[in-house]
């Protein structure tokens, strides 16, 4: 663009746009070089309708196109179309269809000729001002729930066209009105803006009319108001206007500082309040600690008393073979009675220590004892269903998940599995007589069964098929489904699809939930097409609901990370081996370096270890040499 090769630019926007053609900023940046620089009306209009044509949701794209259409020339029938297009886009704000109104509604005030007092194209932007005011308040209030127009821009816009091109005050006059009765009264610049309009086109009469209710409306600046009253009053009014002009602006500003003294006392009430919260929530913690600190220490007293009694019990037990070998010693009956007496003693001890196991837990035992032992046959897999993420507490699941698969098909045999303590694992093996049934009841996958979604999948051997994957929805784009998060756990799958229907029709939809059961606060929305897929994703992604801001994107999951193979080893080097010591620590050469270096012999067991070369060339070892050879060779040096 510094250099100025209109060509060049042009291609390389061209270029970027094949990748990036859902852009809106890439497409601004062109049309706006083309709209200042390049001015060519077929390349500026083919460019703004592709524009327009690939980003329908930006409401910046379609203005640019009607400008420019405006400024080369184009038909006004075909003008007219195009905003019409704009209009049913669907833009995700309300502001943006104001801003699309206020540029065809400035377009229809260019092509009027203000010099006639009636014409064809004063009637029409007179017609398309009303249709606009009803539009907004109709269609896009009712839509999206937000007023986009709340300061009555486009209203304003009527007025200052009928009372300064048109000479209209009257009609200038009741759209203020209307405007004033749409919750603007208590602004000070809606008042002040009526007010210089009825300066400048109406008489004094309509001015200080203006002022004195504005006066008594304002609550945001209503010191400026007053001024501005007593200004109008020093210059143009009567000692009459003055003296009611002073009166209205002190009592006025007299009830504004009691209403203000008021909510200063009201708010440092409240800061007063949420400080004895503050304390008072200190005070409670600072109980709960003292309360933490006592259980400590009775915690402890309590465990020095179990430790005293465990002693006294210890040296009872230790009492009691003495006991029983002076027993022994004595007369056949009193043995008699002294083991009649233990027998008592040992039971009562039974009953006192062991406690009695939980009903539960004895049904579980006694189920998994009554049921014999069966080893998985590998051959009725395709008969068989693997049932999963059952609840744990579950009493008798072969009775209670019976009639549920029953409606699929015969059931030869429900498998549950135990753990060796009689505890039920949360899953088990059911067996049809006939392949369809199987099939069928894997329609029943999610279905709850006492708070958790039942998991149901095929019986497969996975050491035998490790690339089996039981995950049946699809990870891959799919243009025609919603991907939604952010969405409040207490949102139903009914009052989701109420508000997806609004944009078109749906064929599926599936909250995402844990194995619990509990919702995560993800969902995906299946539509009939990929069109109305697109709207929906325009329109609802972040909406409201219950508090929650949601989005909205189309369903593209990310690839899983694939886990790596194992690197294929090397073949080991076959070991070394070392001395009758074994292998040292440090594996430091123990030979003089001037041995090393004159000699070429290779190095001693206790050396650096040998590559296989060495090792195989190597035929005979060195001739071991003793002390006195070690010191002639140092000598030598």
């Amino acid at each position: 663009m510094k250099i100025g090769d209109p060509a060049r630019i042009q291609l390389i926007f061209e270029r970027a746009l094949v990748e990036n053609c859902l852009v809106p900023d890439l497409w601004i940046r062109y049309s706006r070089y083309l709209d200042r620089q390049l001015r060519v009306k077929d390349v500026v209009l083919s460019v703004h309708s592709r524009a327009v044509r690939n980003c329908p949701w930006t409401v910046a794209l379609w203005t640019r196109y009607l400008l420019a259409m405006e400024r080369h020339g184009v038909d006004h029938q075909m003008i007219s179309a195009t905003f019409e297009t704009a209009l049913s886009a669907g833009f995700i704000q309300a502001t943006d269809y104001v801003e699309i109104w206020q540029v065809y509604l400035d377009y229809l005030r260019r092509r009027v000729d203000f010099r006639q007092d009636s014409s064809k194209e004063l009637e029409e932007l007179r017609s398309m001002f009303t249709r606009a005011l009803e539009y907004l308040q109709q269609e896009v209030e009712e839509r999206l729930s937000e007023s986009g127009d709340p300061s009555c821009v486009i209203m304003q816009s009527w007025a200052r066209v009928e009372a300064r091109l048109c000479n209209n005050m009257q009609k200038a006059r009741e759209l203020w009105d209307s405007i004033m009765t749409r919750g603007n009264a208590k602004y000070a610049n809606m008042w002040l803006e009526y007010y210089n309009l009825e300066r400048a086109h109406g008489d004094t009469q309509h001015c200080r009319k203006a002022l004195h209710r504005a006066v008594q409306c304002t609550s945001d600046y209503p010191e400026h108001v007053c001024e501005v009253l007593l200004t109008m009053e020093r210059t143009e009014g009567t000692l009459e206007d003055w003296d009611v002009a002073v009166q209205k602006t002190e009592t006025r500003l007299a009830r504004v500082n009691e209403q203000r003294m008021k909510a200063a006392e009201k708010e440092a009430a409240l800061v007063q309040q949420e400080e004895e919260r503050v304390e008072q929530r200190k005070k409670v913690r600072a109980e709960k600690k003292a309360l933490k600190k006592k259980k400590k220490t009775r915690g402890a007293d309590k465990r020095k008393a179990d430790e005293e009694d465990e002693r006294e019990w210890g040296e009872e037990e230790e009492e009691q073979p003495c006991k029983r070998r002076r027993l022994e010693n004595s007369v056949a009956s009193a043995v008699a009675a002294a083991t009649q007496e233990d027998t008592e003693v040992a039971g009562r001890c039974v009953t006192i220590d062991v406690a009695p196991p939980s009903k539960q837990k004895e049904k579980a035992a006694s189920l998994k004892l009554d049921m014999p032992k069966v080893a998985h046959d590998s051959s009725k897999d395709s008969v068989t269903v693997f049932v999963s993420n059952l609840p744990y507490s579950m009493d008798e699941p072969e009775v209670k998940l019976r009639p549920l698969f029953e409606a699929c098909g015969e059931v030869v045999q429900i498998r549950p599995v135990f753990s060796n303590r009689g505890d039920f694992r949360g899953y088990c093996y059911v067996e049809f007589k006939e392949e369809k049934s199987a099939r069928q009841a894997l329609e029943l996958d999610r279905k709850k069964v006492e708070g958790r979604p039942m998991f149901v999948s095929p019986c497969v051997d996975k050491s035998k098929n490790p690339d089996f994957k039981v995950f049946r929805y699809s990870t891959t784009l799919e243009k025609h489904k919603l991907f939604i998060s952010g969405l409040p756990f207490s949102c139903t799958k009914e009052e989701l699809e109420d508000i997806c229907k609004a944009h078109g029709t749906v064929k599926d939809l599936r909250l995402v939930t844990n194995r619990a059961g509990k919702p995560k606060g993800l969902a995906y929305v299946e539509y009939e097409n990929e069109s109305q897929a697109s709207q929906a994703v325009m329109k609802m992604d972040g909406m409201t609901i219950k508090e929650n801001v949601i989005k909205v994107a189309i369903s593209n999951p990310p690839q899983r990370k694939v886990p790596e193979k194992p690197e294929v080893r090397t073949p080991m080097v076959p070991r070394q081996m070392y001395g009758a010591r074994g292998k040292g620590r440090t594996q430091l050469s123990l030979l003089p370096r001037a041995l090393q270096r004159h000699t070429a012999a290779p190095q001693a067991e206790n050396g650096p270890a040998l590559g296989p070369a060495t090792t195989a060339s190597m035929t005979t070892e060195a001739p071991k040499m003793s002390n006195a050879d070690f010191a002639k060779l140092l000598l030598r040096k």
